[in-house]
């Protein structure tokens, strides 16, 4: 599979060529930038060399229908909106790895994106209701079957994939659900922002996005969509002063109280049973981040506390490959007709 990737030289398009760069299954055959345009790619980034030495272009629908059978969008919010439907018109596959097409509803996109709303005029009604939720373990065969895959964000995929069995198999209660999340400073992207700089961000933790963070609203539609009820739930993202990693602890009401945390494990077992990159772990055992971390792995723990019957969640991810670009390879794989897991064996730096 001839592959572009657009948005290269971002934090995301960064580790997108560095998981393909040495794939015998694809060859990238397109890098587009923006402020990087015109140079020649290795010269940029000589410690994540591509073996035919592309130039970075600006975007061009041509280039790439010339070039790749499919596109990785790597790109700001907004942006891929205005690129998806021509590539989708001319045949060509897409994977979008920001929030344009992860809502059904373009309306409530707009709701919610409402800055970019007003940036970008948007009428892609028809191509959000036909997009696909790319969280590859939970949707596989309407992901091997589409021809759009909006990748969640990192939040929602450290959130989801712990609770999507319990509201599946209405375990717990759809209301006083409980997330909150920490992520490392990489998830702000490479721009340059100020509350990121080190001596900002340094030695200390702080919350953002208190009540009305978007991901909530993305986070409640699929757990409304897999339980067939209507979820209302409080996030608190924090940022932690670490390059790479995301931890969300979760908690909520089971509605059997006399569940043990034994029988959740086992009911985590059996849902991802197909899926060796998520990792339930024994009763008792607790993750941290630097597991997960320069891996595609998640990490969940789970248990109960019978006095007050809540169930507690723990996982871990990279927030820059399960929560990103390794997630946009596996739907690539899954699109593709390979094993979901393919080129994404990779081993944790520890410590």
């Amino acid at each position: 599979m001839n592959v572009a990737i657009v948005g290269a030289s971002g934090y995301g398009g960064l580790q997108l060529v560095n998981l393909l760069r040495r794939n015998k299954n694809y060859k990238i055959t397109f890098l587009g930038g923006n402020k990087s345009c015109g140079n020649k790619w290795n010269k940029m980034f000589p410690f994540i060399d591509v073996e035919n030495d592309l130039i970075i272009e600006k975007y061009s629908t041509q280039k790439i229908l010339e070039t790749s059978d499919l596109a990785l969008l790597s790109l700001p919010n907004g942006l891929s909106s205005k690129i998806t439907p021509e590539l989708i018109n001319c045949g060509i596959k897409v994977i979008d790895l920001s929030a344009d097409y992860r809502y059904k509803s373009l309306n409530k996109w707009k709701e919610i994106y409402n800055k970019e709303a007003e940036i970008y005029n948007r009428n892609d009604y028809e191509l959000c209701l036909e997009s696909v939720y790319g969280i590859p373990e939970i949707y596989p065969n309407e992901i091997k079957n589409g021809r759009i895959i909006a990748c969640p964000g990192c939040y929602p995929t450290s959130a989801l994939i712990p609770l999507i069995p319990f509201l599946k198999q209405g375990i717990i209660e759809s209301e006083d659900i409980i997330i909150d999340s920490k992520s490392g400073l990489s998830g702000g992207g490479r721009n340059p922002k100020e509350h990121l700089l080190y001596s900002e961000a340094g030695e200390g933790i702080s919350a953002y996005g208190i009540l009305n963070h978007r991901h909530t609203s993305e986070i409640e539609q699929i757990l409304s969509s897999v339980s067939g009820m209507d979820v209302q739930l409080m996030f608190t993202p924090h940022l932690i002063p670490v390059v790479r990693g995301m931890f969300s602890t979760i908690y909520g009401r089971l509605n059997d109280p006399r569940l043990t945390p034994d029988d959740c494990k086992i009911l985590l077992d059996n849902f991802y049973r197909d899926y060796p990159n998520i990792k339930v772990l024994p009763v008792g055992t607790y993750p941290s981040s630097k597991w997960a971390k320069n891996t595609n792995d998640v990490y969940i723990s789970v248990n109960v506390d019978n006095r007050s019957g809540k169930i507690i969640l723990l996982s871990t991810i990279d927030n820059l490959l399960k929560g990103q670009a390794g997630q946009a390879v596996q739907n690539l794989n899954l699109l593709s007709g390979y094993k979901i897991n393919d080129g994404l064996s990779l081993t944790s730096f520890y410590p």
